[in-house]
């Protein structure tokens, strides 16, 4: 207990430039008396802490003191800071010790770097999403505790039109971040095979006493490169004319090769996109920025979704504006 106390009043120390005994003792949750003692002990291993009298006084350690950071080098260090700021703001890894490891990384630089770590600042990596609840922390959490200790997990999975719902019971492998969606690999008991689940689709998720042996991946297999490797099927070579406000959401859902800009301030986009159902719910939200040149099927869906939707109002009640 005394040498996680130590460890704490050294990275506080570190991370901050002039800290009071009091201040200390609160945070800690142990006497005055008990702080001194531990400051003293830390004096005498070695690490040069030095107090100051008055209104501002307090206790810090020397300018020139770093912990051994062995290899890593500054900019290494500020890399490491800066993608773990961005795995906390994804709202999954416990806040305490999301802190405590941010403290220990940041006591890893001299205090007379300090000052240009606010370069990182300038950098923000944000993963967390609009909309985030306890919920989905407890469901991510459940996931990895049950994939660290090897345990199936059972739950009811809803397809991508959320029509159809299968129990399943799956060995967690890995919980990985895809754009902003967290998604589950594992080894599916129903299917016999590995499968991706969506963790927005997972419902009435349980862990079981069952234990499993992690199974040797294949290249095909491993997680990574599922992950990584887009499964489409068949796909569909869509031409678009985007016109006002469509042409900045174009510009920010294309890739820079696939726009044309025309002379009339138009923008054709030629991109090859999953010939999926869910395509032209995607085309629905351009509105009417957005006419299918090709192929005329799709010109034809949209237009028959569109008729569809419009039906949903026909017969609706005028609004009162009296």
């Amino acid at each position: 207990m005394k040498l996680e106390r130590l460890m704490a009043i050294t990275m506080i120390l570190l991370n901050r430039k002039r800290v009071q005994a009091h201040e200390l003792a609160e945070q800690l949750q142990v006497s005055l008396r008990t702080v001194y003692r531990d400051l003293e002990s830390l004096n005498l291993a070695g690490i040069p802490i030095v107090s100051y009298t008055g209104a501002e006084g307090g206790f810090e350690i020397m300018d020139s003191f770093r912990l051994d950071r062995q290899l890593l080098s500054y900019d290494e260090l500020m890399s490491l800071t800066i993608a773990l700021q961005g795995l906390q703001s994804t709202g999954t890894m416990n806040e305490n010790k999301m802190e405590r490891l941010m403290d220990k990384v940041g006591a890893l630089v001299a205090r007379a770097e300090q000052g240009r770590m606010d370069d990182r600042e300038r950098i923000q990596i944000d993963f967390s999403p609009w909309r985030h609840s306890k919920a989905d922390r407890a469901k991510f959490e459940l996931l990895r505790q049950a994939a660290l200790e090897r345990r199936v997990v059972v739950f009811t999975y809803v397809d991508g039109k959320g029509e159809v719902t299968t129990a399943r019971s799956v060995e967690p492998m890995e919980i990985a971040l895809k754009g902003y969606v967290w998604y589950l690999y594992g080894y599916c008991l129903r299917r016999n095979d590995y499968r991706t689940f969506r963790l927005s689709r997972i419902r009435e998720l349980q862990t079981t006493p069952k234990l499993f042996e992690r199974k040797q991946l294949t290249r095909s297999d491993s997680p990574k490169e599922v992950c990584q490797t887009p499964v489409y099927g068949t796909t569909l070579e869509l031409v678009l004319r985007f016109e006002g406000g469509g042409k900045a959401a174009a510009s920010d859902h294309f890739e820079e090769h696939e726009l044309e800009w025309q002379s009339d301030g138009s923008l054709i986009v030629r991109a090859t996109l999953p010939d999926k159902p869910w395509i032209i719910g995607y085309l629905l939200h351009f509105r009417t920025d957005v006419i299918v040149l090709e192929p005329h099927r799709i010109a034809e869906k949209l237009r028959d979704a569109a008729l569809s939707i419009a039906s949903l109002y026909e017969n609706s009640p005028e609004t009162d504006n009296g």
